[in-house]
């Protein structure tokens, strides 16, 4: 979802501005820094980042503030860890700001919305199946990857428009006809493709993705 900066009340915007920078400087102060140490793991985070940079684009617009379009934050969280998941995608962000398809004024708010909520929801995940669900590849690509990436979008459109609903001048009955009926396709889009290229990484490239262990999920299954 695209909100644009006329859309919502003036002082929303300052306090996503507010929230979004405490974030950031906990993902800073917090992140793993040794993971891009080298120059192959720096090259596949900045390649990696292009790509859903490139993926962001390719969207379906209906109303102001009503925007579908894969996020792929469950991807990059398991690929690089939350921290880095952020950052990525908020240089995606950035870049659709200077392309002109974000308000800069918006943009903490959008960054909240699509990418920290996202990510850290799939984080969040994550961390409950690593401590209450068996160690394998199953469980690892449908509900890490899978079923993960589809409940990630499906919590980002609830808030997005509840957002909508609640602060901007939209009605139930406008979101129920032009917007919602949409969501259950964009579900299932993020969680098909989140799960298969979670799933190709894992099978021919698992060193890409971090949060991967062959220790833990293969060895001994």
């Amino acid at each position: 979802m695209n909100i644009p900066a006329e859309l919502l009340y003036g002082p929303l915007y300052w306090l996503a501005h507010l929230g979004y920078v405490l974030l950031m400087g906990w993902a800073l102060w917090s992140a793993p820094w040794h993971m891009i140490r080298s120059s192959e793991n720096l090259n596949i985070f900045l390649a990696t980042t292009v790509g859903v940079m490139f993926l962001w684009t390719m969207k379906a617009g209906i109303s102001p503030g009503m925007i579908f379009h894969v996020l792929a934050a469950t991807l990059l969280m398991l690929m690089f860890g939350w921290q880095f998941a952020l950052f990525s995608l908020s240089l995606v962000l950035l870049g659709q700001t200077l392309y002109g398809n974000i308000d800069p004024m918006a943009y903490s708010l959008n960054a909240l919305l699509m990418v920290a909520l996202p990510v850290l929801f799939s984080f969040g995940v994550f961390r409950l199946s690593q401590r209450f669900l068996p160690k394998n590849f199953f469980i690892y690509t449908l509900f890490n990857a899978y079923f993960c990436g589809a409940l990630s979008m499906a919590i980002t459109a609830l808030a997005g428009s509840a957002l909508l609903l609640f602060a901007s001048d939209y009605t139930l009955d406008e979101l129920s006809r032009r917007f919602l009926p949409f969501v259950p396709l964009m579900i299932f889009a993020e969680g098909f493709f989140n799960g298969m290229l979670a799933t190709a990484l894992v099978l021919f490239r698992p060193e890409w993705i971090g949060s991967f262990d062959d220790n833990k999920y293969l060895k001994g299954k």
